[in-house]
């Protein structure tokens, strides 16, 4: 799901009970639950769809294990966040990312975005951008520990309810 190469990287590195891979269509009704969960305006099923499908689109899901498994637990596992970017050329934007609410303050989303950090710069990219409702001080947080610094404002860019956006970007080191 959603292209790109991911030619060196694992596709699954586990932190944990938690693993963070390359997201799957299986994973769709994860996705989707987390993003309205998270969004005053969420992303279509339509949307994501479209994302799974394109080379330059890169999708994440963190999945969490059910019980112990050495207990005897569960062996399922759950969708608990997501991230997807947008590679172009040397840059790239990460378009959506949100972590289920019981997950949240739990270090998932930073661990999808370092995941993402890595696999971006594995791609070529230096630059990457993202936008960050100004009132969301927990997101905002989260970026500044990844040393994303704001670089301008994008005006009534949320709809619900109307607010602007951050526009943030972190260089990354060439590999």
């Amino acid at each position: 799901m959603g292209g790109g190469a991911w030619a060196t990287p694992p596709d699954l590195v586990k932190i944990g009970t938690l693993a963070i891979r390359p997201a799957r269509r299986p994973d769709l009704d994860g996705i989707l639950g987390i993003e309205r969960d998270s969004f005053a305006d969420p992303w279509s099923r339509e949307s994501f769809e479209a994302v799974l499908g394109l080379d330059r689109m890169f999708v994440l899901v963190a999945e969490h294990a059910d019980g112990d498994e050495r207990e005897g637990g569960s062996r399922g596992r759950r969708i608990v966040g997501f991230v997807v970017s947008l590679l172009l050329l040397d840059e790239a934007e990460i378009a959506d990312l949100a972590v289920a609410p019981a997950a949240r303050r739990c270090g998932v989303g930073g661990r999808l975005l370092e995941r993402m950090i890595a696999e971006v710069a594995r791609e070529g990219v230096r630059t990457l951008f993202l936008e960050v409702r100004e009132s969301n001080s927990a997101a905002r947080a989260l970026y500044a520990s990844q040393s994303f610094l704001p670089v301008g404002r994008r005006l009534r860019y949320y709809r619900h309810p109307v607010e602007d956006a951050l526009l943030l970007r972190r260089e990354l080191a060439p590999t």
